[in-house]
């Protein structure tokens, strides 16, 4: 038992250094854990997810080169038309937006581009800003476990495959997509209400007094004066045909041909060529340069999360393969009987790991090792977002930073901030309706 605690405290300071460090800090500091684990404990080491990073790798090299060549710039441009055709509807648009653009091209970082949009309508429509702002920002991060090329679902269909009781691709967005969708309803009509009218509140009435902040709403904020290239609408309709081409290949296995042991190339595999091929058509079709797509903000986001999820998951399993029997004979009673208490714990470790795909990598391993079945751990995946609860996550400090009325903000409290009672709503809905609907479908 001391073993145990021991090797628990190091790899939890692991983790938490990985946090306060930043970055790949996250999976450099997984791999001394791993070395530690190893040669300190005499561990033996797990297999490393080669094919979660490969996935992830695939991916975003392709939703990289969407961006560079314009691709990404003209779905925010279709956005921003559609928001300012319904501006009264910005509060249940934004984030059905938001939401929808994440499941697209699979990463949250696309949200950056259109905050400032949203934020605009809003003021020139007269309605509070914090109001859509703050849960289209939630919405955005809540898309990526209903993105068929996101980390957190190629990593689980893939660690679902390791561990002997693999789900589909359609499987796991027949359980995400409709509880994404729920959730961000359900917030979303929480924070059509919310707060103080513009008109009616003292403190933003104050700030008007103020010629500089008067003249500050009042400038334009738009896309629609960028020009997209033909090239760029090319790009998009490429990359969507490759996320199509999976789903298509994901729902009749039996067009792709047979491997060696005479069954069909695994998902895993197929995710993986796919979009490299499709990448390599967006960057003729575009001619875009590689050293661009290499130097592009979905690429480097992509790469850290590569890094990350292979330190922290090696580590992570490591860990729970060693000590196993201690987990199963102390834990796995209680989880078992109440499942929802995992769901907390995957909660929490969001929070601080703020990575979607590596909480997930923390997770489920321990989840099998506890018993759970692979199902179970699907229907509660959306609870692998949390890092709005803190508030630092970039997407939600540019919510705060776009929003020129300041009604979105941090509060006095710390945790009295704009974000948090959509993402409670938001996260808690999404995950009570994939548990549901995962036992319903399994």
């Amino acid at each position: 038992m001391a073993m145990f605690w021991i090797q628990f405290v190091m790899v939890l300071g692991a983790i938490l250094l990985g946090i306060r460090r930043g970055g790949v800090a996250l999976g450099l500091i997984g791999g001394l854990g791993v070395s530690l684990l190893v040669l300190g404990f005499r561990s033996s080491p797990s297999e490393p997810p080669i094919a979660v990073m490969l996935i992830i790798l695939a991916v975003v090299t392709a939703a990289a080169t969407l961006q560079v060549a314009g691709g990404l710039d003209y779905l925010v441009q279709l956005t921003e038309r559609m928001l300012r055709a319904h501006p009264k509807y910005v509060t249940i648009l934004a984030p059905l937006s938001t939401f929808f653009l994440t499941v697209c091209v699979g990463t949250g970082h696309a949200v950056y581009a259109l905050l400032p949009v949203i934020a605009d309508v809003a003021i020139k429509t007269g309605i509070r800003p914090e109001r859509p702002m703050a849960i289209s920002s939630v919405a955005s991060q809540m898309g990526i476990t209903a993105s068929p090329v996101a980390a957190a679902v190629t990593f689980f269909l893939g660690f679902s495959a390791k561990a002997g009781h693999p789900v589909t691709l359609i499987e796991i967005l027949m359980v995400t997509m409709p509880a994404g969708v729920i959730g961000v309803l359900a917030a979303a009509a929480w924070s059509f209400n919310r707060g103080k009218d513009l008109d009616k509140d003292t403190e933003f009435q104050a700030r008007l007094q103020d010629p500089d902040f008067r003249k500050s709403l009042d400038a334009d904020v738009t896309t629609l004066d960028k020009k997209i290239t033909r090239s760029a609408k090319i790009s998009v309709a490429l990359f969507f045909t490759g996320v199509g081409a999976i789903v298509l290949f994901a729902v009749f296995p039996n067009l792709l041909p047979l491997n060696g042991e005479g069954k069909s190339v695994p998902m895993t595999t197929v995710v993986q060529f796919v979009m490299l091929a499709f990448g390599a058509f967006i960057m003729f079709a575009s001619d875009v340069k590689a050293k661009d797509i290499a130097h592009s903000s979905v690429f480097i986001a992509g790469m850290i999360a590569v890094v990350s999820i292979f330190g922290i998951a090696w580590m992570s399993d490591t860990f729970i393969s060693a000590n196993k029997k201690f987990l199963v004979d102390n834990i796995g009673i209680m989880v078992k009987i109440a499942p929802w208490t995992f769901a907390i714990a995957t909660f929490c470790i969001s929070a601080f790991v703020k990575s979607q795909a590596a909480t997930l990598a923390i997770t489920l391993p321990l989840g099998v090792a506890l018993g759970l079945p692979i199902p179970l751990l699907l229907g509660l995946v959306p609870a692998s977002y949390s890092y709005f609860f803190f508030a630092f996550y970039p997407s939600d400090l540019a919510a705060i930073n776009f929003d020129r009325t300041g009604t979105t903000r941090i509060g006095k409290y710390l945790l009295n901030h704009s974000f948090m009672i959509p993402g409670l709503i938001g996260v808690g809905t999404s995950t009570v309706v994939a548990y549901l609907i995962s036992r319903l479908i399994f």
